[in-house]
């Protein structure tokens, strides 16, 4: 057989193939792409399965594989590993392989594929969603040029860009013929609608010199500000799939092929970015009251790691401690007639208004509305959704609420089985943590026991976790926590 000669340019020379290579993976996974460029300069036809949009197949795949993670790569039924099993293999056992693809055909016990009806249904990628203009739309375009809005003193401060609930019910009767009780009540209308939000952040409309101000117009620096939002209220899990596939999407187009860079400048450029921004605004006037515990875990974590994307962008990536600071106090969408930073919604929602890294108070108050859509209790396992393993992506990077705890535990297993997570050393008596364990102790535990057990319950069965088992009945273990990878994957 002739070598592969894995320096050679003749390399990537596509060649004919009887068998198949089976690759499963997820959008915008970066050990994904490694993989799919690496089986590429080999020549190899690649069938790649997109597990976010088929996780009807997880199981059979992760009963075959014994991972938690994407990639997983099949040469016909052989399981060849991730990605870097693929990176390291030696190249003679690389070589036999490919020969076997090229030679053999597809085994009956070869991994499984989608079923044809999977395929034709596969879930909304490009952010095509049905937008029916609110009824009300018009009716606060036309208020917005009458004239009322403009700086407005309260007390002792001016609030610019507002106006009097009763400037509002006024033009009202004037230009729609309403009496005075329908044009107050049209006025609540209009603000439980999320049109706008009193400057006090009071909870009622009030006819009286009480002021109010477009949420178009909310000072703060939301990246989904400064545009009315038209559409009817969308539902808000729904809405967040969208947005969240339609970022993934992106952010895949613009990584290189090496998988190691995103070229964050011109995915800013692209239509397909001003499609996303223009869906993003409809977030102003979801209706998150009525949220169930599983469509806010759904909702917020995939909002989250929608705007982290949204804020590099924008802003650029963090360079240091302070510019991190910053970014994740600073970095916002207007969501529900409020004002939700990153921090906003990882301490104050998903981990249910508990303090954050360096941050000396909780992010909402009592009086704070946003208090009353935070989780009841933290959730530990949202630590391991808003990440992405070093070495291996978790199968799911958008959630759903019909199945949001299972895909949470798949995602912790899977930062559990990357190194990057945790190491365990039998033979030294020693567990290595990263970092998160150490900043969110209390949500694990508050002893080194009482996390090492947590871990121990969440993680798949294989080697290291029978070794941690073994480490946790012996005496004198040891627990350090490991630095954190700070460094950023924009392209200069």
């Amino acid at each position: 057989m002739p070598s592969l000669n894995t320096g050679s340019p003749m390399e990537g020379t596509e060649r004919s193939q009887k068998g198949r290579v089976t690759v499963y993976t997820v959008t915008g996974c970066p050990h994904c792409r490694q993989a799919k460029s690496r089986l590429s300069e080999l020549g190899l036809q690649v069938h790649e399965v997109d597990m976010n949009q088929h996780a009807e197949l997880w199981p059979q795949v992760k009963q075959l594989t014994g991972r938690s993670t994407v990639p997983q790569i099949f040469f016909n039924s052989i399981h060849v590993g991730g990605n870097d099993d693929l990176q390291t293999m030696v190249p003679e056992k690389l070589e036999n392989l490919v020969h076997l693809v090229r030679e053999e055909p597809v085994p009956p016990n070869s991994p499984p594929l989608p079923e044809e009806a999977h395929l034709e249904g596969a879930g909304n990628q490009d952010g095509e969603i049905m937008c029916e203009r609110d009824e009300f739309a018009d009716m606060m375009a036309e208020f917005k040029q009458c004239g009322a809005i403009g700086s407005h003193r309260k007390g002792l401060k001016v609030y610019g860009n507002s106006f009097k609930g009763a400037q509002l019910v006024d033009w009202l009767q004037r230009e729609k013929g309403l009496d005075r009780s329908k044009a107050f009540e049209t006025s609540k209308i209009l603000m439980d609608r999320k049109f706008f939000n009193s400057v006090q952040r009071k909870g009622e409309f009030e006819e009286s010199n009480a002021l109010f101000r477009l949420l178009e117009h909310d000072p703060h620096s939301a990246l989904n500000a400064r545009e009315m939002a038209t559409c009817s209220p969308l539902q808000a899990s729904e809405l967040s799939e969208i947005l969240r596939n339609m970022m993934l999407k992106l952010y895949s187009d613009y990584l290189s092929a090496d998988g190691k860079s995103v070229d964050y400048k011109a995915m800013s450029r692209s239509p397909s970015f001003e499609q996303y921004c223009e869906l993003a605004v409809q977030l102003q006037r979801v209706d998150l009251q009525a949220l169930s515990r599983e469509e806010k875990l759904a909702f917020f974590i995939n909002i989250y790691n929608a705007l982290v994307i949204h804020g590099n962008l924008r802003l650029g990536s963090p360079k240091n401690m302070w510019q991190r600071y910053r970014f994740f106090n600073y970095v916002s969408y207007l969501i529900g007639g409020e004002v939700f930073t990153l921090q906003d919604i990882e301490n104050g929602v998903l981990r249910g208004n508990k303090k954050g890294v360096a941050q000396l108070l909780k992010p909402f108050s009592k009086s704070d509305p946003r208090l009353q859509v935070a989780l009841a209790d933290a959730e530990p396992l949202i630590h391991f959704a808003l990440n992405c393993g070093a070495r291996g992506c978790p199968p799911i990077k958008t959630y759903t609420p019909k199945d949001i705890d299972v895909q949470l535990q798949i995602a912790a297993e899977a930062f559990l089985e990357n190194d990057d997570g945790c190491r365990v050393d039998g033979d030294k008596g020693e567990v290595k943590l990263s970092q998160i364990f150490k900043w969110y102790k209390g949500d694990f535990g508050d002893t080194d026991e009482k996390v090492l057990n947590w871990i121990l319950n969440h993680m798949s069965d294989s080697p290291k976790k029978s070794s941690l088992q073994a480490l946790l009945k012996a005496a004198g273990l040891k627990v350090s926590y490991m630095p954190y990878d700070w460094s950023t994957n924009s392209k200069d």
